[in-house]
C-alpha cells in the first residue's frame, strides 16, 4: 500500500495535528462529563422545565402586563374609598354614635312614643319638642335611609376586607408596576438566565457527545511518556522474554550485525525514548541456531526492551509515536511466552514499513510505502476478539479476522541489522506508549 497520496489529498492527519485534536476531544470529553455530573447542570435543567413552562410563561405575562385598574384589589379600594369618603356615609356614622339618636330611639320603643303624635303634648313638653325635632332632622333621615341597607353593608363588607394585613399586601403587590421583579419566579428565570451563561453550560449544551463515543469506550491501562532516567525506574526490561527463567534473554542472534547492549543503549532524553543502533565493535553472546550460544565480535551495537514481567493484555488498543533513522530494521510489536504468536505493529526495513500478525507459522500483513519513517506517526493496534486492525495516524491500513491471538501479550521495542544489510547507525525514537482496554 503506496500512502503517499493519500497523505498529499489529506486523506491522513498529520501527526502534530492529530494529537492536537485528540488531546482537544479529550478534555472536551473530561469536561463534558464533569459539567454532566455537576450540581449547576442539574438545576438549570429543572430550572429550564420551570421557565420554559407553558404555566410560568403564562403568569409572567399577567404579571408583566395586567393593569392594576383591572384588579379586583383596585376595583375594592375604588369602591371602599369612595363610599369611605361619601358625606352621607359619614353623617350615617356620626349619627349611629350620637346620644340624640340613642334617646329617640329608646323613647321609641318605650310605651311613651305615642305621645309624639299628640301636638298639645308635644307643645306642652320640651322633652318631646327635641325628640320631634330630631325626628324630622336630616340626621334623622339619615339613618333611616342607611340602617341595615345594602350599600352600608357592602360599605361595612368592604371595609372587613380592605384592613386586612393580606389584603393589604395584595394590593400593594397589585399597585406596584414592577411587580414583576418582586416575585419569587423572578428570582428563578434569573437564575436560569445566570445558569444559562455559564460558559461550562453553554459548552455542555452546544457539544455534540456522540463524537466522544470511541474514546468513552476506551480505559487507559498502561501509559509511559518516558519521564524516568534508568530502567528501573520503569515498566521495561532490557533482552527477550523467555518462558523459562533458566533460558538467558539477555543475547543477540548469530545472523545479525548488532550486540543487543543489555540495555545500554537505551537513554530517555527530553520525554522521547531512544534506543540508538551505535558502530561499535564488542564482542557478545549470540544464540546459533545449530551451535547455541556462542561469542561473537559484532560492528554495531543495539538493544531490545520489554514489559513481558511487568504488563502484558489481551485485546484492546495499542499505539506508540514513534519514527526511526538508518539503514536498520526498527519494530513495535506484542510477543508471547513463545516465538508465535507475535504482532508487529510496526517494523521498518530501513527502506519500507510492513505490518502484520504472525501465528501458526503463517505471516499475515502489509507492506507500506509513501510515508518518511524519520518523521513521527502514531502506529496503531486494534486487537479485538474478531479482528486486528492496523492505523497509521487515523488511517486504516489493514486489517485481518484470521488466526486472532488468544493469549496476554506484552510491549516490545527493538532494533537490529541483518546480515543482508549494510547497516549503519540510526535511533529508534518513541515519543510515548498508550494501551487502553475497549468496551464491548
Amino acid at each position: 500500500m503506496n500512502l503517499f497520496w493519500k497523505q498529499f489529498f489529506g486523506k491522513i492527519t498529520p501527526t502534530a495535528k492529530l494529537e492536537k485534536d485528540e488531546a482537544d476531544l479529550i478534555i472536551a470529553m473530561e469536561r463534558y462529563e464533569e459539567v454532566l455530573n455537576s450540581l449547576e447542570l442539574v438545576e438549570y435543567k429543572k430550572l429550564f422545565h420551570i421557565v420554559k413552562s407553558a404555566d410560568f410563561q403564562e403568569n409572567k405575562k399577567i404579571l408583566q402586563n395586567r393593569k392594576y385598574k383591572d384588579t379586583e384589589f383596585y376595583q375594592n379600594t375604588k369602591k371602599f374609598n369612595k363610599l369611605e369618603i361619601s358625606q352621607a356615609i359619614q353623617l350615617y356614622f356620626q349619627v349611629l354614635k350620637s346620644e340624640e339618636l340613642k334617646q329617640y330611639l329608646s323613647f321609641k320603643s318605650s310605651s311613651d312614643f305615642e305621645q309624639l303624635g299628640d301636638k298639645k303634648r308635644i307643645k306642652a313638653s320640651e322633652k318631646l319638642q327635641k325628640l320631634k325635632q330630631f325626628e324630622h332632622s336630616k340626621a334623622y333621615k339619615t339613618y333611616v335611609r342607611f340602617h341595615e341597607s345594602y350599600i352600608i353593608k357592602e360599605f361595612e363588607k368592604l371595609k372587613d376586607k380592605v384592613s386586612t394585613p393580606e389584603f393589604k399586601k395584595e394590593n400593594e403587590f397589585w399597585a406596584n408596576p414592577k411587580r414583576w421583579l418582586t416575585v419569587p419566579e423572578y428570582i428563578q428565570e434569573q437564575r436560569f438566565y445566570e445558569l444559562a451563561k455559564n460558559p461550562d453550560i453553554v459548552f455542555f449544551e452546544n457539544e455534540k457527545p456522540e463524537r466522544f463515543k470511541k474514546y468513552k469506550a476506551l480505559k487507559l491501562s498502561f501509559q509511559d511518556e518516558f519521564e524516568w532516567n534508568t530502567l528501573d525506574k520503569s515498566h521495561w526490561n532490557f533482552g527477550f522474554h523467555y518462558k523459562s527463567k533458566e533460558l538467558i534473554g539477555n543475547h543477540s542472534f548469530a545472523n545479525e550485525k548488532q550486540a543487543n547492549n543489555s540495555g545500554k543503549n537505551i537513554g530517555v532524553e527530553n520525554g522521547i525514548l531512544h534506543i540508538a543502533t551505535k558502530h561499535e565493535k564488542t564482542t557478545a553472546r549470540a544464540w546459533h541456531t545449530e551451535k547455541g550460544f556462542i561469542e561473537k565480535e559484532f560492528n554495531f551495537t543495539s538493544d531490545i526492551l520489554q514489559t513481558a514481567d511487568k504488563f502484558r493484555q489481551k485485546y484492546g488498543v495499542f499505539r506508540a509515536k514513534l519514527r526511526c533513522s538508518g539503514n536498520i530494521n526498527h519494530a513495535f510489536w506484542l510477543g508471547s511466552d513463545t516465538k508465535i504468536p507475535m504482532i508487529n505493529i510496526f517494523h521498518s526495513t530501513g527502506k519500507n514499513i510492513t505490518l502484520g500478525n504472525a501465528n501458526h507459522n503463517l505471516v499475515d500483513g502489509i507492506k507500506i510505502k509513501g510515508i518518511n519513517p524519520l518523521k513521527y506517526y502514531i502506529y496503531t493496534l486494534v486487537w479485538s476478539e474478531k479482528e486486528l486492525i492496523w492505523m497509521i495516524n487515523d488511517y486504516e491500513v489493514y486489517r485481518t479476522a484470521s488466526n486472532i491471538p488468544v493469549e496476554s501479550m506484552y510491549l516490545a521495542f527493538n532494533s537490529f541489522i541483518t546480515e543482508k544489510q549494510r547497516g549503519s547507525t540510526g535511533s529508534l525514537d518513541i515519543d510515548w506508549v498508550r494501551v487502553y482496554t475497549s468496551e464491548k
